[in-house]
């Protein structure tokens, strides 16, 4: 599968290696694009946050699946904010930072887990893109995320049984 992660204004250079290499060992094939500015048509001043649908659809699909990584505060319609946003069965998916560094919690700092939290999210993200919806599983990357406890409390990899749909439609993964 040609993956490729597009950065969305400034984002961290270790996590979007990070991703790059984690990404390509799974799905075989990952690069990372050059950045493209944040759309600042996307921002709500009430709000402070950026809404991740407009963003999305600006992300050109310049490979099958093009995730865009940013550190800007996302949301989207009817809730209060998002970790990431996704074209099921398109190929294009979202995912922010912001709210996946511990610091935004009240905690010091952590490279280490917001690199998996990113991977999580990125796994979520792209599985939704394959055609994949959220998962009952608490431990599969595909259960849905409503808070950073949920996050942190599910597997970065597909259970067996979103696995088994992803053969089915003739995706094979390096899990």
């Amino acid at each position: 599968m040609d993956l490729c992660i597009r950065p969305i204004g400034r984002v961290d250079g270790d996590v979007v290696s990070f991703l790059r290499d984690t990404l390509r060992k799974v799905f075989g094939c990952c690069k990372v694009l050059i950045p493209m500015e944040v759309p600042m048509d996307a921002y709500d001043p009430i709000r402070n946050q950026f809404e991740s649908t407009k963003i999305l659809f600006k992300l050109t699909p310049l490979c099958e699946v093009v995730l865009g990584v940013t550190e800007v505060d996302l949301y989207a319609d009817g809730l209060n904010f998002v970790f990431g946003e996704a074209e099921v069965g398109g190929n294009r998916a979202i995912i922010s930072l912001h709210r996946l560094r511990p610091e935004f919690y009240g905690e010091k700092p952590d490279i280490d887990l917001l690199k998996l939290r990113a991977l999580k999210e990125a796994m979520h993200e792209i599985g939704h893109v394959l055609g994949l919806l959220h998962c009952n599983d608490p431990k599969c990357v595909m259960h849905f995320s409503n808070s950073i406890i949920d996050t942190d409390l599910k597997d970065w990899k597909f259970c067996e049984r979103c696995r088994s749909i992803l053969k089915r439609k003739g995706i094979e993964l390096n899990l």
